[in-house]
């Protein structure tokens, strides 16, 4: 079997970092290079930008060609980075390759709030293709955007097994101390750190900032600062964010600091201590694992992984605020434990994992073998 997964690349030295597209496309190349039968997987790169030595992975390991470089050479193609228009699919179908959409964002919560707010996603000339031969869906995208899917692209989806890997994570973290795994940080107080991105609802910053208050207001001796990044602009240009912070006592000790964007690995090396996060219909998230794979106390609500880090369910910022009192309390006494037992319980989510495996090579067996569209 032949597998393509299309990529969009935007400059011949991408970061992997940009966003976790390229990651995921990655992930899943591993996971499907373990399934029987598989002969070879590629990425292909949908745009015009060539594929060279500057891009980010090793391209032995990692094979990256351009979409057309490959597009007779194919049994099954995954469109999951980058899309391919309606001649490509008929193209495509007419030398019976199989085409599956694989699903990795929440569409729906995105595509409402470019209707209600005004954010341009797509223009007119949008291309839906109405010729996939199946739709898969991450776990955590089910409960909001399947039905989206399935009416929208007309066609039955499947939940598809969710894929991370340490291997980026390693890359960028293999210059720094420890390689970037957590250090106890003794008797001194604690930096703690919410990195959600603030690019909608999903993945919002005030539900850990609310749970980093109300511990605050416990136990302060155990706080240094509360740093909120990819939040300078709030900070700067919200009305609603500056008065809602400027309410709370962490900010009016000036305890708190709202920060741009960083680098997750060095950010966590450099300047944490503890992390407090919050989703809404996103649990799972690569974030979670990258904190927890390091080692790092991870205070969080995504039920799908409620055996990592510190859980507390739904928004129950009480409940949250506990957790991170615990954490700041009890985890330097378990730190080396807290690391094994992560990545032990992270491995059902690693490529080549049998469950995962398995569950992967179903999916290729019904796209093959079902009709084609």
């Amino acid at each position: 079997m032949r597998i393509g997964i299309t990529i969009g690349l935007h400059a011949p030295d991408e970061s992997l970092w940009s966003n976790g597209i390229k990651q995921n496309a990655l992930y899943l190349l591993m996971a499907l290079q373990a399934v029987p039968g598989v002969q070879s997987v590629r990425l292909l790169n949908t745009t015009a930008v060539p594929i060279t030595p500057a891009l980010p992975w090793d391209l032995n390991r990692w094979p990256t060609v351009p979409f057309d470089a490959a597009k007779d050479d194919l049994d099954v193609l995954i469109e999951l980075g980058g899309q391919i228009s309606g001649e490509q699919t008929a193209y495509l179908k007419e030398r019976g390759t199989r085409v599956v959409s694989y699903v990795c964002g929440v569409e729906y919560i995105i595509a409402m709030e470019s209707m209600l707010f005004g954010r341009k996603l797509w223009g007119f000339d949008r291309f839906i293709n109405p010729r996939y031969d199946a739709v898969w869906l991450i776990p955590q995208v089910e409960e909001s955007s399947r039905g989206y899917f399935e009416t929208v692209l007309r066609c039955p989806a499947q939940v598809a097994p969710f894929v991370w890997s340490p291997v980026c994570l390693e890359m960028q973290a293999a210059s720094l101390p420890q390689g970037g795994v957590y250090q106890p940080r003794g008797q001194r107080p604690a930096r703690i750190s919410v990195m959600e991105p603030n690019h909608n609802v999903v993945k919002f910053c005030l539900n850990p900032v609310l749970i980093v208050e109300q511990a605050y207001r416990q136990a302060p001796q155990w706080f240094d600062v509360l740093q909120v990044t990819n939040a300078e602009w709030l900070a700067r240009e919200s009305a609603e964010f500056i008065v809602l912070m400027n309410q709370l006592d962490i900010v009016r000790q000036h305890k708190a600091v709202f920060l741009g964007r960083y680098s997750t690995p060095l950010f966590l090396q450099s300047h944490t201590d503890v992390v407090v996060s919050h989703q809404w219909s996103n649990a799972l998230n690569y974030f979670y694992f990258d904190v927890c794979w390091q080692g790092y106390p991870l205070v969080h609500n995504a039920h799908m992984a409620a055996d990592l880090g510190y859980f507390y369910p739904d928004s129950k910022v009480g409940e949250g605020a506990r957790q991170l009192l615990r954490a700041l309390q009890e985890h330097d006494a378990q730190a080396d434990a807290y690391v094994r037992a992560q990545r032990e319980r992270i491995a059902r989510f690693l490529p080549g994992h049998p469950d995962m495996t398995r569950t992967y090579a179903q999916m290729l067996g019904h796209v093959l073998q079902g009709p084609m569209r």
